[in-house]
């Protein structure tokens, strides 16, 4: 079963989809296998690489658009440093997952139920190390908060509604997008978000084929509780894009013009007891993971190993 079998193809384009997917697939490393993995919510598609006997390593991609390919300028250096890398495309959301007819992730325990039941089904038994970006990120950060004996180390790379709110130009320049997605409002967002620097054409023209790819409602739901988050024992790493425009840039005004990206860094150094934050200057949210500068592989590669 798969996208062409599920969905009605008179209102989207999978040749097209299927097409640019493959050519971002290509930038990944040679010996990449790819294995669908049935959960409760349906069948999860999973982009693995890397040693067979590596420390498991599972990567969420961010919302909207992203799909497991868009970590493909980190899988090989990942993968090179000892790592089994799974990467994984959302339930419901575009990509080559697919939901079980009636059924998908409604709730935050869900969530925790579908990425078990992945775990399970990928035969991981030891604790992996998690990492997601955006809203990935947000899934991450509550799974491991639910399953802690399943994490042992956690990256959160420019994570929406972990630490703080959206600014509303951003939610305002998304809205047209998500109101009546076609592939010119998705490019227009994201030269806006980004600054317009150039952007991998490639991933570019995913991100547009995947203009009205018919996804379920994501779950979404409160930032969690700092009570929660300052039980939370496993390491993180926290990295901030320093030029992100999803961040509440209004609260400048009532902090002295201290940056955003240092406001939130404080704040999860202040809950999480075991982080390490930085920010990536020059690169903006929607440029990462794959368009990020090669202090963010250091960063990772150096953060998973230790």
């Amino acid at each position: 079963m798969g996208i062409r079998s599920t969905y009605d193809i008179d209102r989207f384009d999978v040749d097209r989809f299927e097409s640019a997917y493959d050519k971002v697939m290509a930038k990944w490393p040679v010996e990449r296998e790819a294995v669908t993995v049935p959960t409760p919510f349906g069948e999860t598609y999973v982009n693995g690489c890397g040693p067979a006997d590596g420390r498991p390593l599972v990567l969420l991609p961010g919302g909207g658009g992203a799909t497991s390919a868009s970590w493909y300028a980190q899988t090989a250096d990942l993968a090179r440093a000892r790592h089994r890398v799974y990467a994984v495309d959302l339930i419901g959301a575009p990509g080559r997952s697919v939901p079980a007819a009636g059924r998908r992730p409604r709730t935050v325990a869900d969530l925790t139920a579908w990425l078990d039941a992945l775990l399970d089904g990928l035969g991981v038994t030891a604790a992996v190390d998690l990492g997601g970006h955006s809203y990935g990120g947000w899934i991450a950060l509550h799974y491991a908060l639910r399953a802690p004996a399943r994490v042992r180390r956690l990256f959160l790379l420019d994570p929406t509604q972990c630490f703080a709110g959206f600014e509303t130009a951003y939610l305002l320049h998304a809205l047209p997008m998500l109101l009546r997605p076609t592939g010119r409002r998705v490019r227009a967002f994201l030269e806006w978000e980004t600054g317009g620097v150039p952007l991998d054409p490639d991933w570019l023209r995913l991100q547009e084929a995947g203009a009205g790819f018919p996804s379920v409602k994501p779950v979404t739901g409160p930032r969690p509780a700092p009570d929660a988050l300052r039980g939370l024992n496993a390491s993180v790493l926290l990295l901030l894009a320093g030029s992100s425009r999803t961040l509440p840039q209004s609260r400048l005004r009532s902090t002295g013009g201290t940056p955003i990206t240092h406001l939130v860094a404080a704040r999860a150094g202040g809950l999480l007891p075991h982080v390490e934050t930085d920010i990536l200057p020059d690169v903006s949210h929607h440029a990462l993971p794959h368009a990020a500068p090669e202090r963010l592989g250091r960063h990772l590669t150096g953060f998973l190993g230790s």
